[in-house]
């Protein structure tokens, strides 16, 4: 097969994976190439920002383009190895949060230096929350998070972009057909029909490509594992109850393992402001599009998620999260509300119900219902002992006028297997972030792209 052109490197996605890959290896004398199906950053910016935008591309800026899904959220970088992905089955917890300093400092280097770190605060307060949480059987994991904003977040990309100009050959607007892999060796991409060889091959096609990446590297004959599925609701109830904790840390979680069946039980995004919350460089709140002063809602959302990892021979959580996703919409119209006290008893939330609950729901577009003929009964009875725990640690979470809204869930790519540095059975075929299966968020997703990065140096060194 005729090459139209020869690289050292092609990176497949311009996420923050991708990113950081060609940020290792840019100015190291490589031919480097990379394919984004996605807008680049300046056009991305103009298309969520051109009101007569249509629909489609609006949509498809959101999870494409360069700066990946995250491009347009608020920029927070998670500083511990807790949270955003699972690096540290694949090196240790040190030398991963070793990659995490690395990462961050990189970002400070583009533009996030003046960003506040969360996280450092409150030692005291901190260790007596640990303290009730061991004795209610939950884990509590305070976060240390720089938050750079969506404002910032997006110059840093754009200053990132604007550095790998005239070092790397980038393609936007362009997706990859196929990737060429023949008798056990990496041999380049097909993009529109024509071939560009490479001696290495980096793929990091985020979620959005996720399903395109399975269908390639099943085509390979490579070996592939379900990630868990996490499937639960997002939980409202009054701020003061929470505030023990959301005062206290700027981000946490909690998980928790079922007595009824032993199931990992997370929190996820503990939020004291309502819906839909971004930051703008003003000190803003922006509250589902309206900006507001630094002020907290009279009520603090978060999610439940049960986290269940399926074998043999189920191989598609993506398919199965969207099915049980799905009957909400069909029930529902959309998102499904029920008072907790509803869900124990058996019986549907009604309008009434809802209105005469204390608790008045911030998403008024969400349907009275019963979630109970949506969710499985083990997530019911995971989510049930969960808010037992967790009232323990903040009297009042499980009262019966606490809001369930369903169908929370969180899809994970199936995980290729990878040896330590992220390479596939293939030689010098790696495989990162998001749409690979091994991480969830911008550091975690970073770092692997330096592993990746530093690892292709380390080759052509020796």
């Amino acid at each position: 097969m005729h090459a139209v052109k020869t690289y050292d490197v092609i990176i497949i996605g311009a996420g923050p994976a991708g990113i950081f890959t060609a940020l290792e290896l840019a100015d190291k004398g490589f031919k480097i190439l990379m394919v984004e199906k996605g807008q680049d950053i300046r056009e991305r910016i103009a298309t969520s920002l051109n009101k007569k935008a249509l629909p489609k591309d609006k949509m498809r800026n959101v999870v494409c383009g360069w700066g990946g899904a995250g491009a347009f959220s608020d920029g927070k970088l998670t500083l511990t190895t807790e949270y955003g992905g699972n690096l540290d089955d694949y090196m240790s917890k040190a030398d991963l949060m070793d990659k995490i300093r690395y990462v961050d400092d990189v970002y400070c280097r583009f533009g996030g230096a003046g960003r506040k770190v969360y996280g450092d605060e409150n030692k005291e307060c901190i260790r007596d929350i640990k303290r009730k949480a061991a004795a209610a059987d939950l884990r509590f994991i305070p976060a240390r998070i720089r938050h750079l904003g969506t404002d910032v977040n997006a110059q840093i990309l754009t200053n990132m972009r604007d550095f790998l100009e005239g070092k790397v050959d980038i393609m936007a607007d362009t997706a990859v057909d196929h990737i060429v892999e023949e008798k056990g060796e990496i041999k380049g991409v097909l993009i529109g029909g024509q071939f560009y060889a490479c001696r290495y091959l980096v793929s990091a096609p985020g979620r959005e490509g996720s399903e395109w990446f399975v269908h390639e590297v099943e085509k390979m004959g490579l070996k592939l594992t379900s990630n868990a599925v996490d499937i639960g609701v997002r939980v409202e109830m009054p701020a003061e109850v929470l505030e023990t904790i959301t005062d206290v840390v700027y981000e946490s979680k909690l998980i928790y393992f079922s007595k009824s069946f032993d199931d990992r039980i997370r929190t996820f995004c503990m939020n004291p402001y309502g819906f839909v919350v971004e930051e703008n460089n003003d000190g803003l709140l922006t509250v589902n599009g309206h900006s507001y002063a630094h002020k907290k809602s009279e009520n603090t959302n978060f999610a439940i998620l049960v986290s269940k990892k399926f074998t043999e021979p189920f191989h598609e959580p993506i398919k199965y999260g969207k099915y049980i996703a799905n009957l909400a919409n069909i029930l529902g119209g959309g998102v499904i509300v029920q008072r907790l006290g509803d869900f124990l008893d058996g019986r549907r939330s009604t309008p009434e119900r809802i209105q005469r609950g204390l608790v008045r729901p911030t998403m008024p577009n969400a349907t009275p219902g019963d979630l109970s003929l949506v969710l499985p009964y083990r997530h019911m009875q995971d989510i049930k002992e969960m808010l037992e725990a967790l009232d323990a640690v903040a009297p009042g979470a499980n009262s019966r006028h606490t809001l369930l809204y369903g169908v929370e869930a969180k899809f994970y790519s199936n995980r290729l297997e990878l040896s330590h540095v992220l390479e596939t059975k293939i030689p010098n075929f790696f495989a990162i972030g998001d749409g690979a299966g091994i991480t969830r968020g911008l550091v975690q997703a970073s770092a692997a792209g330096v592993t990746v990065g530093q690892e292709i140096l380390r080759r052509e060194e020796k």
